[in-house]
């Protein structure tokens, strides 16, 4: 994989996926959430790569880069940092950026510091922790789909999950939320689900919020009113993870922010309904302005 150094000389891991019809489209960085996630999961974002070549880039502490010493380089604020030292190793003057879960948060981060910088944003089933706001309609979801035969052990799982510091049974009891994540409990969606125990790192998951008080969270959030670009939220209608209020609520955030619900899909839209993810994305880079078709 190939590296570029950050801010602090830390050498950090991205990947290309270069875009399979050759197109010379500017490329699109993604930016895995979790926190503490490796990035291998958001794979080719449901063939997003089949017009336009995708950055991918490893957060601290997962995949191929490195831990830290101090536990603080794990604060999103730092890794909007890390981001745009990658911005400038690549060369690029401004460029579009997606961020899905809680990389919603360092993409935040990122706009509000350095807004001349972005041509786009999309934000894919963020939380409103940022917005200082916890809505109630995920765990409504969650309620909804009672009736499913995996609801029940989800339930017990998520209940546990709290009280429990084995990582060997977090990641068993992740497993067994998981279908809460996902629109449907196929098998793609359990191959997905799959992969989540072994890709989160403990470390950089706990340090992600860490260092940044009210005050600084406050001032994210009035320098987002400044930011330009086009701001384009999805949300999963079946996302019992982050619901679909909370989306509603970055996109409130932005002066050009709008929030786009997916139906029938959850916290991976794209591995829910790639065909109708990727349509979406690209739509809002070719055409960013264009009202949002339901």
């Amino acid at each position: 994989m190939p590296h570029y150094t950050s801010y602090d000389q830390t050498e950090l891991a991205y990947r290309v996926l270069e875009a399979r019809d050759g197109s010379a489209r500017p490329p699109l960085i993604c930016l895995a959430g979790g926190p503490g996630r490796n990035a291998a999961y958001l794979g080719d974002l449901g063939g997003l790569d089949a017009h336009r070549t995708l950055v991918i880039p490893d957060s601290r502490g997962t995949g191929d880069s490195p831990p830290v010493a101090d536990p603080s380089g794990y604060a999103f604020p730092g890794l909007a940092e890390d981001l745009e030292a990658l911005r400038r190793h690549l060369g690029l003057t401004r460029f579009a950026l997606l961020a899905h879960d809680a990389a919603a948060a360092t993409a935040q981060a990122y706009a509000a510091a350095h807004p001349e910088r972005l041509t786009h944003l999309v934000l894919v089933c963020p939380g409103a922790r940022m917005q200082g706001e916890l809505p109630e309609d995920a765990r409504e979801i969650f309620e909804s789909r009672a009736d499913e035969p995996w609801w029940q052990d989800a339930y017990v799982a998520i209940q546990m999950l709290p009280d429990t510091t084995d990582l060997a049974e977090v990641r068993e009891l992740l497993l067994r939320a998981a279908p809460m994540a996902y629109g449907r409990w196929d098998e793609p969606q359990r191959a997905h689900a799959a992969s989540e125990g072994e890709q989160l790192n403990p470390v950089p998951r706990a340090g992600f919020w860490q260092g940044v008080d009210e005050a600084g969270r406050l001032a994210v959030l009035a320098r987002l009113r400044e930011v330009p670009c086009p701001v384009l939220v999805i949300t999963g209608d079946r996302d019992a993870v982050t619901g679909v209020r909370a989306g509603e609520l970055v996109a409130e955030s932005f002066p050009a922010g709008r929030a786009r619900p997916l139906h029938g899909v959850g916290h991976y839209p794209w591995v829910d309904e790639p065909e109708l993810f990727g349509p979406v994305v690209e739509d809002f880079l070719e055409h960013p302005h264009a009202p949002g078709r339901p």
